[in-house]
């Protein structure tokens, strides 16, 4: 019983030494630090060891994580009296101990080429048996605003309500933004309304006096930055003027289109007609007689316009004649009709049986009465 009580009281005494222990962290500076990306920083920690911490030291910097599910990240770490300095990395040869022999009492730690994603709570934890302190520092990393863009937005015309923009493409919020005129008056129009956050000035029923050069500065914590902008405002445009040329230009074009639509129909039509004429046969145009068929149509035509006053005797005298069996030339279609060659006298003597030899075929001929009319 008494060597449990003994034991019982060697804890309690080793746990109230523990508490009591000298291990102290001394640092009394801000626990809040703003700075620039590409800037350097000093996160410190400093500390005083007692007699009885006699365990060893060990020195761990770390990244807290926002949120309690994720680990922390463990920056830079000092145990076994050495430094691991690229033991976290994506700070992999920016992150340092600011003493060359952290036991001394300084903890503290140089980071530099700040980026923005190094912003968050770092934790400075010393542990030297039995004896364990640590202390917080919150690190905002800005980023400096970028040169701004300015120009006008809409038409520079008189009467117009112009706005002029400035806008910054990089910066950490909250971004600041001013206007000013620098040339003639340096006076901003009296129309105009300003937006610090947006950037924007508004000039309302600009007047040519609004003519000028305008700067704008942008700016944060950590910096700014300024652009210039030119602006001419000119006298409205003649609308009526502009109307009427764009309504006679707009005629011509259509009278233009109309000619060479004309011309191009005509020469199409010209061509089809006379293609047509080389191709159509006119119906209404006999062929031309030749001369044989003129010189027979005359020789019937005159036998048969005096068939009428044949007797019996001259049809059948005629009916042997043979001007039918005989084409005549050139020379006695042209003769006229007074001098056609008679008929030999010995031709009526080539009656029937002479007919009936030659292997002529018999005619009957009609009976004529006296005064000539056929029976």
């Amino acid at each position: 019983m008494e060597l449990w009580i003994c034991r019982f009281c060697c804890v309690l005494l080793s746990l109230f030494t523990g508490l009591a222990s000298g291990l102290e962290i001394t640092s009394t500076g801000p626990t809040s630090i703003e700075k620039a990306s590409g800037q350097s920083v000093k996160l410190d920690c400093q500390f005083s060891l007692a007699p009885e911490d006699s365990g060893p030291l060990d020195i761990e910097w770390s990244l807290l994580s926002s949120d309690n599910q994720n680990e922390d990240k463990v920056v830079i770490l000092y145990s076994g009296d050495r430094a691991y300095n690229d033991y976290y990395a994506p700070m992999k040869g920016r992150v340092h101990f600011n003493s060359a022999d952290p036991k001394n009492g300084d903890a503290s730690i140089n980071l530099t080429g700040l980026k923005s994603s190094d912003s968050g709570t770092y934790q400075c934890k010393v542990k030297k048996a039995p004896g364990i302190r640590s202390r917080k520092m919150l690190l905002i990393v800005m980023v400096k605003p970028s040169k701004p863009r300015c120009y006008a937005e809409g038409p520079t015309q008189e009467g117009k309500d112009i706005v002029l923009r400035c806008i910054s493409g990089e910066g950490t919020n909250p971004l600041r933004y001013s206007w000013e005129k620098t040339s003639n008056s340096k006076l901003l129009p009296s129309s105009a309304v300003i937006d610090s956050v947006g950037g924007t000035i508004n000039v309302r029923n600009a007047s040519a006096s609004a003519s000028g050069t305008y700067r704008c500065s942008v700016s944060n914590r950590v910096g700014a930055e300024e652009c210039t902008l030119y602006l001419n405002v000119t006298p409205p445009p003649n609308t009526p003027g502009i109307i009427a040329g764009a309504i006679i230009a707009v005629l011509l074009i259509l009278i233009i289109i109309a000619i060479i639509l004309f011309c191009c129909c005509r020469a199409r039509h010209r061509k089809k007609y006379e293609k047509e004429i080389c191709n159509e046969i006119r119906e209404d145009v006999p062929p031309p007689k030749s001369r044989v068929s003129t010189a027979r149509s005359f020789t019937v035509g005159s036998q048969r316009s005096s068939l009428g006053s044949m007797s019996p005797s001259n049809l059948h005298e005629y009916a042997l004649k043979p001007q039918y069996d005989k084409i005549p030339s050139s020379e006695e279609y042209e003769r006229p009709p007074s001098q056609v060659p008679l008929p030999p006298p010995n031709a009526a003597k080539m009656a029937g049986p002479n007919l009936s030899r030659m292997g002529a075929i018999p005619v009957m001929i009609p009976a004529q009465n006296r005064d000539g009319s056929i029976v």
